[in-house]
């Protein structure tokens, strides 16, 4: 099928895991009332957003994949009949551990996960001491409702990695975030940074003539320094956004979307068909000296 709806659950987090699993089935069984058939969480939705600090005690957040959160996902799945896409904090075995976002189909059936492959260092954002970068390649997951592609939050930045997954075969790019705007800073540099991040995304849905869903956190977190920006949005293939979320209350937004524009606008703008691969073999350079 080409058309169907894709449902975004942008929530904020506390320190309780239970409860933000249960304001995420929430957000889900919202979604699907409203006619959605793959629903994407927030990334790292179980928890506030714990990589702000190098504690040792947030190892304990993490968990099997699949294991008890997929288990309750996939009942939920298979309840309502919805695909859900789900970004959970994964232990892999002793002292390994990953960034990994589960793939529930709409029977409930695990389909597998996909390993977070690029991982950043930044202030607040101190993710190289929790996560083992991916392992598992660039993964697409064939859903009852569509070949969707997964990637997380910093992977957003890399041409390559959407370009890859585009080239699989995924219909849809999904990337589960958590991003946000120190409260110390102005206004000016809180828009360019969201501007930012926004035109890259939307950038890979043009250049590989797919539809694009990024759905992020909102809320204060880190003592109320930092403000996750929310904005979650869905972008057509050729860059034009569908609909986006605010950037401070939590939201579930259901947008209906058809991957048969993907062979008109592949065609019409055949960026596919004029590939020179034959001059890529530098890319896999780090520089080019």
């Amino acid at each position: 099928m080409s058309r169907f709806k894709v449902g975004l659950v942008q929530m904020s987090c506390s320190s309780d895991v239970k409860q933000n699993m249960n304001k995420a089935i929430k957000g889900v069984r919202d979604a699907a009332s409203k006619g959605a058939n793959i629903v994407c969480l927030q990334e790292l939705f179980t928890s506030l957003y714990f990589c702000d600090v190098e504690d040792y005690e947030n190892f304990k957040l993490a968990e099997s994949i699949p294991g008890a959160s997929t288990d309750v996902l996939s009942a939920l799945a298979k309840e309502l009949g919805v695909v859900i896409i789900a970004s959970l904090f994964e232990k892999r075995t002793q002292g390994i551990y990953h960034n990994t976002t589960a793939v529930l189909d709409a029977d409930g059936t695990y389909l597998g996960k996909y390993r977070k492959m690029h991982i950043p260092d930044d202030p607040a954002y101190y993710e190289k001491f929790y996560f083992t970068p991916g392992d598992l390649g660039y993964k697409i997951f064939q859903t009852k409702f569509a070949k969707i592609g997964v990637l997380i939050c910093w992977d957003q930045w890399y041409p390559e990695a959407a370009r890859l997954t585009a080239l699989m075969g995924a219909e849809v790019l999904f990337y589960p975030t958590a991003i946000g705007w120190a409260t110390a800073q102005d206004q000016a540099t809180n828009d360019e940074q969201f501007n930012a991040w926004q035109t890259i995304q939307r950038s890979h849905a043009v250049a590989n003539g797919v539809h694009v869903v990024s759905v992020n956190r909102v809320g204060l977190e880190q003592n109320g320094a930092m403000k996750f920006w929310g904005g979650s949005f869905v972008s057509n293939p050729f860059g034009r956004l569908l609909s986006q979320s605010s950037h401070d209350q939590e939201e579930v937004m259901v947008v209906e979307i058809d991957t048969q524009k993907t062979d008109s606008y592949r065609t019409h703008w055949p960026f596919m068909r004029d590939r020179r691969i034959d001059s890529y073999g530098d890319i896999v350079k780090r520089f080019i000296d």
